[in-house]
């Protein structure tokens, strides 16, 4: 099977990226994209100090952020944008409003009982700009139970494609992480990849190689995996969305669609 195109153009830009180029050209890649972007490098390294743009993608803090010790808390585990948020209804939930799709199909074979786990529960969407910092954290203490990779294309995930492309968070490559809570509750993320994104990187998997040629679903399975409230587990080389998926009566989240939120912050509350 041919490569969509949308992996063809992320691979020739993942090699732009990761490409070092002599000091003085790569200082002037690094500060032309900040300056393009506005990015706010407040927190980082100066644009300078990174060898290649893909590091500055995957650029990590100067000093980490707090995270707090209130385990009622659920933190944002990136910096984003809420495109939407809600009730699981009829195993349903929304890329943005109007534009549903089916969450059984979203997780894949390996996911069926954790879909019907988190029926009735509560969806967030986190967008990550090609200017927000891409690391992705653990919103609460999770166990992590199982992790599918599930090929695809590489779609845009901006706006534009959002409100017009149906399912388009299911046409796209994407990792699935189905964890459980302290309180042994379902709880599920879904990292979709994006144009641009040539990888998405899982820290306690390295198996895990996107944008390749694996056609059939990747699935692992782990025993006793614990990740704290904050921990850094992996990172996307360009923006994409993360997608956080809760079983009924769990969480109760204080967000508006649109408001951007920081990692670190909380944005919900254990019921």
């Amino acid at each position: 099977m041919k490569k969509h195109y949308t992996s063809i153009i992320s691979n020739g830009f993942g090699k732009f990226a990761s490409k070092e180029f002599p000091k003085p050209i790569q200082k002037i890649i690094n500060s032309s994209y900040v300056k393009l972007m506005g990015l706010d490098m407040s927190e980082f390294e100066t644009p300078s100090n990174y060898p290649t743009l893909n590091k500055l993608f995957t650029r990590a803090f100067k000093k980490p952020r707090e995270i707090t010790k209130d385990k009622k808390i659920i933190i944002s585990p990136v910096d984003a944008l809420v495109t939407d948020f809600g009730k699981i209804v009829n195993e349903k939930a929304y890329q943005i409003k109007g534009m549903e799709y089916n969450i059984e199909k979203l997780f894949g074979f390996y996911h069926k009982e954790a879909s019907k786990a988190v029926e009735g529960g509560e969806f967030v969407n986190l967008y990550l700009s090609p200017k927000d910092y891409h690391r992705y954290h653990t919103p609460d203490r999770l166990k992590i139970k199982s992790l599918t990779h599930i090929a695809g294309k590489l779609y845009p995930v901006n706006f534009p494609l959002l409100r017009n492309k149906p399912e388009l968070f299911i046409e796209n490559e994407r990792v699935v992480i189905e964890c459980e809570d302290m309180n042994s509750n379902i709880f599920v993320m879904v990292l979709v990849g994006a144009l641009n994104v040539g990888k998405m990187v899982i820290t306690f998997e390295d198996k895990i190689n996107t944008n390749s040629n694996i056609r059939e679903p990747q699935h692992y399975k782990y025993n006793d995996l614990w990740l704290d409230k904050g921990e850094l587990f992996g990172w996307f080389e360009m923006g994409s969305t993360i997608l956080l998926f809760s079983q009924k009566d769990t969480i109760k989240y204080s967000l508006n669609i649109n408001q951007k939120v920081k990692f670190a912050e909380p944005i919900g509350e254990r019921i």
